[in-house]
């Protein structure tokens, strides 16, 4: 932390330094010393002139979250007329100064006085002048920089739309796909791995799996049978750092249901039915009902009973009851 401090204290007094000086050199048209630039400004101006260009290193860098009990260390501002004796009086001002940021006036030192949250901010505009601390007077035009809030692993992925809800058919081959399942993560997604997300499954193996990258959740059993078992609560957790050690993890519920294919034949529960009937028993009146079994659901349940071989297949007929399911075996013709 302490050379990451001094790199950037260094940095950026080099950088205000610099485009502090080559303002007053345009200005007075005083000749710049050969190579004084070219160390901290490579696109420079060729020529003295008040060309207005725009410069790359104008910004700190400072971690967010710091917990420390001491203001936290930015960076530092200078000119090159501060000859170290007070006389130089820091001003900033901008985007935070004198809320989030202080400056010491004397050393130009920059300290962060509240905790940084790069999710409710992520970058700061100030800018910056050096006075005369007697007269007032600007020794240098204002410069304007930007402090960027950089990102630390501090947001675990969150699966805003869970717990989700699927179906797929029973008896669907290995690899079809059921569902995609999201997690964003609110870290930096353009630094390091902190917002990079790996996908794995906790529980609902061996009938599921996850596609580690895209969260897509697939079958992973042949012969899942509906009438086996019908509901399947999968958990699925996403892991920032790429799923490395040490990243922060969220999780979610899938609940799949297995949808009815029809891959069930009604059965009869007996094999031999016997009934009486009266000789002189009128055409259509009812001699008797069967009864199938179906272990499929729906559409894929609904029977209808025929007759179709038999000594009585001319004398009697069979009907179906819709709403129970039942084979009505009635009188066809006089017995």
């Amino acid at each position: 932390m302490s050379n990451a401090k001094s790199w950037l204290g260094l940095g950026m007094s080099l950088y205000f330094w610099g485009l502090m000086d080559l303002t007053t050199t345009v200005l007075s048209g005083t000749p710049t010393p050969p190579g004084k630039l070219e160390a901290f400004l490579s696109d420079k101006p060729q020529s003295h002139s008040r060309t207005k260009r725009s410069w790359v290193w104008n910004q700190f860098f400072v971690l967010e979250e710091y917990t420390g009990t001491d203001p936290l260390y930015v960076g530092k501002l200078h000119s090159d007329m501060d000859r170290g004796d007070g006389s130089i009086k820091y001003i900033l001002s901008g985007e935070g100064a004198g809320v989030v940021f202080t400056i010491d006036d004397t050393t130009g030192d920059i300290h962060a006085i509240q905790r940084l949250d790069r999710e409710e901010r992520a970058q700061y505009t100030l800018r910056a002048q050096a006075l005369d601390r007697r007269t007032g007077r600007p020794m240098e035009p204002e410069s304007e920089f930007i402090i960027k809030i950089q990102d630390i692993n501090d947001n675990e992925p969150k699966f805003l739309d869970g717990p989700y809800v699927a179906t797929v058919p029973e008896m669907s081959p290995v690899g079809t796909s059921v569902i995609q399942v999201t997690a964003t993560d609110a870290d930096d997604p353009t630094y390091g791995n902190s917002a990079r997300v790996m996908y794995s499954i906790l529980q609902g193996q061996p009938y599921f799996s996850v596609d580690s990258k895209t969260g897509v959740i697939r079958t992973a059993l042949m012969n899942m049978d509906r009438e086996a078992k019908e509901y399947y609560e999968v958990i699925i957790q996403a892991k920032d750092m790429g799923g490395q050690l040490g990243g922060l993890a969220g999780t979610t519920t899938v609940n799949i249901t297995l949808s009815d294919v029809n891959d069930n034949p009604p059965r009869f529960p007996q094999k031999h039915y016997q009934m009486n009937v009266l000789e002189s028993a009128p055409v259509s009146s009812t001699v008797g009902r069967v009864f199938a079994k179906d272990l499929d659901e729906g559409i894929n349940a609904e029977m209808k009973y025929t007759i179709v071989d038999g000594d009585g297949a001319d004398a009697f007929d069979i009907n179906t009851d819709p709403n129970f399911q039942v084979g009505i075996i009635t009188v066809k013709k006089v017995i």
